[in-house]
């Protein structure tokens, strides 16, 4: 195979993942190499790294990952693919930063297990970024698993935003849907045009490396949630994080209320975190 041209930039992607469903990360991972085949055909992209870093701490998944990534033929699709077996699981940042540290890349894309992409959302993200030296970090728009609108980019929350948005039943989230609306930036979507946001998901990231570096990566001192938030806040020092419509994901994630107390625990100690680094803001 013939390597594409040196000025183009090299892109690392980074997976992480925690016992996550198999047959999702299939598709995940069909639909990046259709964006990276897009990009490069359109002269926007070199070499490729994809790095898959298993925090489940479990043989027989790990076997059973392995397998699947055997079954794609990366060298074919233009991809140096590594796979790295975590021996304890330090959290979801932490296995990003993990990848950010072996690959030095000119931009890096931080990835989800059960993001479904659009054919072109590497080529739409990476014109942008080409046209915008300004620009640190473009999100895209999202589509949820049911076909409905996923809210990728939002304002700054507050606490009673939040513990209704994790915690709440619907009839009460209906009392404050304006609020709820506003954080998530419901009238960005309906308008369809590329603008700054303050915070971007985690879903989906597609950040300069430079800027990534200069931000250190994520913080791990979060576990899991808000980690994006606060990577967010922190690449803005280093220029414009930008919603980008042209950009187009499904997100099969669900919400953190919805995935036992576990979950619950490890949202309250991120959201106390998270204000306490970043200022509280109560209403």
């Amino acid at each position: 195979m013939t390597s594409p041209p040196a000025q183009l930039p090299h892109l690392c992607v980074s997976v992480v993942l925690y016992h996550s469903e198999l047959v999702r990360l299939d598709e995940t991972l069909g639909t990046l190499v259709g964006a990276v085949q897009a990009a490069r055909s359109s002269g926007l992209l070199g070499a490729v790294t994809l790095a898959v870093v298993d925090n489940s701490v479990c043989g027989e998944y790990h076997g059973a990952l392995q397998q699947l990534l055997e079954r794609h033929s990366w060298d074919e699709a233009g991809f140096n693919c590594e796979l790295l077996e975590m021996t304890v699981n330090a959290g979801y940042g932490a296995g990003h930063n993990e990848a950010f540290r072996r690959h030095a890349a000119d931009l890096h894309l931080v990835l989800n297990p059960d993001v479904a992409m659009a054919a072109d959302v590497l080529q739409q993200g990476l014109e942008y970024l080409r046209e915008h030296p300004q620009v640190v970090l473009v999100c895209p728009r999202g589509e949820a698993g049911d076909g409905g609108p996923a809210y990728l980019s939002k304002r700054l929350p507050t606490v009673l935003v939040l513990v209704l948005r994790a915690f709440a039943p619907a009839s009460l989230q209906r009392l404050f849907a304006d609020r709820l609306a506003s954080y998530e930036m419901h009238d960005l979507h309906a308008a369809c045009v590329p603008a700054p946001v303050p915070l971007a998901s985690g879903c989906f990231m597609l950040v300069r490396g430079t800027a990534l570096r200069a931000a250190g990566g994520f913080d791990e001192r979060y576990f899991l949630y808000f980690e994006d938030f606060d990577l967010s806040l922190r690449l803005a020092a280093q220029g414009q994080v930008e919603y980008l419509p042209g950009m187009r994901v499904r997100h099969y994630g669900g919400g953190s209320a919805a995935k036992g107390w576990r979950h619950r625990w490890w949202f309250l100690r991120s959201g106390v975190r998270f204000f306490s680094d970043h200022g509280w803001r109560w209403f």
